[in-house]
C-alpha cells in the first residue's frame, strides 16, 4: 500500500519526465526549423589554424546561426585543418564567399563567420570555400604588443 508521500514523489517525478521530454521535444523543431537537421548540404573550408573550432561549432551569416561544422581533420598533405561546414539547402553562397574564424569576445568561444561574395555562381556541395582566415591567436597579439612597447621605450632611452 503507497502512502500519500509516496504517491506525491510519483507524480513530481512523473511531471518532472514529462517537462524534460517537451524540452527536447521543443530543442528537437527548433533545430529543424533553422535548418540545422540532418537536410542542407556541407562546404569544405581548409584553415591554418582552428583554434576554438571543433564539431558543432556554429556557422553564422551576418551574425546569424545557419548552421554548424560537422567535421574537423587535418589535411596530411598541406597540414591544412578542413572544417566541413553543414549548411541548409536555402542558403545558396556564391563562389567567392569568403569563411572567417570569428570570437564570441575576449572570454568567448568561436565559430566560422560566412562572408557572401558577389559572384554569379554558387558553391555546390561539396566545393571549397577558397578564401579563408584562421583563427587569430590572442596571446600572440598580446606578446607582439608588448614587444613593440619594450623596443619603443629602449629606442627612446638616452
Amino acid at each position: 500500500m503507497q502512502t500519500a508521500a509516496e504517491r506525491a514523489e510519483l507524480w513530481v517525478g512523473g511531471a518532472v519526465l514529462a517537462v524534460a521530454a517537451g524540452f527536447l521535444f521543443w530543442s528537437m523543431q527548433g533545430s529543424a526549423a533553422r535548418g540545422l537537421g540532418s537536410g542542407g548540404y556541407e562546404l569544405r573550408a581548409a584553415f591554418p589554424n582552428v583554434d576554438g573550432i571543433d564539431v558543432g561549432t556554429d556557422v553564422r551569416v551576418a551574425g546569424v546561426k545557419v548552421g554548424r561544422v560537422s567535421s574537423v581533420d587535418l589535411d596530411p598533405s598541406s597540414f591544412l585543418a578542413e572544417a566541413r561546414l553543414r549548411i541548409p539547402a536555402s542558403i545558396q553562397l556564391p563562389t567567392d564567399s569568403a569563411a572567417l574564424i570569428q570570437s564570441d569576445g575576449l572570454l568567448g568561444g568561436a565559430y566560422i563567420e560566412l562572408q557572401p561574395g558577389g559572384a554569379a555562381d554558387n558553391l555546390q556541395p561539396g566545393d571549397e570555400i577558397e578564401d579563408v582566415q584562421g583563427a587569430v591567436s590572442l596571446l600572440s597579439l598580446m606578446m607582439k604588443f608588448v614587444d613593440a612597447q619594450s623596443s619603443d621605450s629602449t629606442e627612446r632611452a638616452p
